[in-house]
């Protein structure tokens, strides 16, 4: 049995291998791509929408309620940024449903790549924000004796995120294989719609996640921090 993705080898051609993973996020970012374009090309602002519509609608607001929820100022300024990140990994755990379909999710390259991705985000955000100096003095609160200890925090938490994606993806492809080998009838429908929710629910901490890490970078020195809401998204994922 396969645990990641990085082990099935689709195509090989003078020692360039392209993987499950690679192939898989492929159509993970296609299915996004057409999805968004299908109903955004027919968006209507009169009183009957179509269902994809309304769809469309709740998850935005879902979103942006989360993003507001977590004390931005403006959750519209972070909306693409964390609604991609949910949305394409929630799609990549839901499609671990169809037969053969092997999530990108459950490679640590792949968790790697969207925690770095989180990793630049945050200065990024808090610089545009505060500004460079505002934000360079943060890493000299509330001593510069502290600047090692505040860079190591940096980088720990996001391998933390990519450790935390990549673990849960693929225990559940782990779990779901040794009980298909026990009990191939009853026990793979079961854990399959385990994973569904499993898989939902580990895109929405790791969105949440990443938004608390940018919101706290975000935060001006006056407004208090929330390690509450960091321990209680955390805590949800264990």
């Amino acid at each position: 049995m396969e645990i990641s993705p990085d082990a099935w080898v689709l195509y090989e051609w003078r020692g360039v291998q392209l993987n499950a993973t690679i192939a898989f996020t492929w159509v993970v970012m296609a299915l996004l791509i057409l999805g968004s374009w299908a109903v955004t090309s027919r968006l209507s602002e009169g009183e009957t929408v179509s269902r994809w519509q309304a769809l469309l609608d709740v998850i935005i607001s879902a979103i942006r309620g989360q993003i507001d929820e977590i004390g931005a100022d403006d959750p519209d300024r972070y909306l693409s940024f964390i609604g991609t990140l949910f949305l394409f990994i929630a799609t990549a755990n839901v499609l671990a449903l169809v037969p053969g379909f092997q999530p990108p999710t459950g490679s640590l390259s792949t968790t790697a790549a969207l925690a770095i991705c989180v990793l630049i985000a945050v200065p990024l955000f808090s610089i545009g924000k505060r500004g460079l100096g505002n934000y360079l003095r943060t890493y000299l609160q509330p001593t510069p004796l502290m600047l090692p200890f505040n860079l190591v925090s940096e980088v720990s938490r996001t391998i933390a995120l990519a450790v935390r994606l990549y673990g849960n993806v693929m225990s559940g492809t782990v779990i779901v294989g040794i009980l298909i080998s026990v009990a191939p009838f009853f026990f793979p429908v079961v854990m399959q719609l385990l994973g569904l929710l499993t898989g939902l629910i580990q895109a929405y901490i790791f969105a949440i996640l990443a938004m608390v890490y940018i919101g706290s970078a975000s935060r001006s020195q006056r407004e208090p921090d929330h390690p509450a809401a960091i321990k209680e998204t955390e805590g949800r994922g264990d």
